[in-house]
């Protein structure tokens, strides 16, 4: 099986590229914010590459780091998830912000890629939370917030905070964050009242 490739660009076509390996062209199918990012023809990239053979096709797909490749091995695990639809999710998103998306249980952020609607959200939630904290760039604390919030496990002062800060248009990872801080300063016993100043006066100095 192929696991990389290197060498130069010879083309591009609307969800994949001709890369040019001493002389041999692999077309290779890649996420669209993949091949955004590459360099121009004639140029030379490096792709990670995962080898799909079915019986009647073999198909390369490319991605710029192997956490990008792991994912779309793990997006491909769960249940109406194929290829098509996990190119997708990797296409408006980085992995860290795939696994981030998923460990926050925000199915909003995981929607917003074609084909994947609220039931297909819903499964790679359930089916992929305990994996992705271990590629999610947030920290512990944020996470832990996070997870207790989306589970409805959360104390109540930390629920609150996190959802007050929500309706004013923070994202649930900068929402999680500044509570998870706001916590930690004021301690677990914090009124409601104390971890939304605090969280919003995190988030004034980001």
């Amino acid at each position: 099986m192929i696991g990389k490739l290197k060498g130069t660009i010879d083309s591009f076509g609307e969800d994949h590229l001709i890369l040019d390996v001493h002389g041999v062209g692999y077309q290779v199918f890649c996420p669209s914010r993949v091949l955004q990012q590459l360099p121009r023809a004639g140029e030379a990239a490096v792709l990670f590459i995962e080898t799909i053979v079915r019986e009647d096709m073999i198909r390369l797909y490319g991605f710029a780091s192997e956490a990008e490749r792991e994912w779309f091995r793990l997006l491909m695990t769960v249940q109406g998830v194929g290829a098509k639809v996990a190119l997708a999710v990797l296409g408006v998103m980085k992995a860290s912000d795939v696994a981030t998306a998923i460990a926050l249980g925000d199915k909003t952020a995981l929607s917003r890629a074609p084909g994947v609607g609220k039931r297909v959200a819903e499964r790679l939630v359930i089916e992929l939370k305990d994996k992705a904290p271990g590629y999610s760039a947030l920290d512990a604390d944020t996470l832990a917030v996070a997870q207790t919030v989306s589970e409805n496990v959360a104390a109540r002062p930390v629920a609150e905070a996190v959802s007050a800060l929500s309706n004013l248009g923070y994202a649930p990872a900068q929402a999680s964050a500044a509570v998870a801080k706001a916590v930690k300063s004021a301690g677990e016993g914090a009124t409601t009242e104390t971890l939304i100043r605090l969280g919003l006066k995190e988030l004034a100095v980001q």
